[in-house]
């Protein structure tokens, strides 16, 4: 089992920058896939990025390529997401979520552990 729990959002301006992380409880983090989804109003949750279990592989979505880093550190049972550039239609609840099969996927279904979200809201 493990618990998630995501901090950091806030409201941003277009163009700046957050942090955001999630902590995970749970002596077998270091072995799961991690990733991050998001979800706007009226919309689907989307695949925003994923993380292998040593940090080694990344997989990001297209709309966030070379604007987003995702990273881990398992000694800390964490994982971040750094968002860069951000823009207005990046607003949306952001969720971290873990794969107990430790391979990088973009589909939600493939996820056993999700937390609760943290909101991100860039002004124009």
């Amino acid at each position: 089992q493990v618990q998630l729990v995501e901090s950091g959002g806030g409201l941003v301006q277009a163009g700046g920058s957050l942090r955001l992380s999630c902590a995970a409880s749970g002596r077998t983090f270091s072995s799961y896939a991690m990733g991050w989804f998001r979800q706007a109003p009226g919309k689907e949750r989307q695949f925003v990025a994923a993380i292998s279990w040593s940090g080694g592989t990344t997989y990001y979505a297209n709309f966030v390529k070379g604007r987003f880093t995702i990273s881990r550190d398992n000694a800390k049972n964490a994982v971040y997401l750094q968002m860069n550039s951000l823009k207005p239609e990046d607003t949306a609840v952001y969720y971290c979520a873990a794969d107990e099969v430790p391979t990088l996927s973009d589909y939600e279904y493939d996820y056993d552990y999700w937390g609760q979200g943290t909101q991100v809201t860039v002004s124009s």
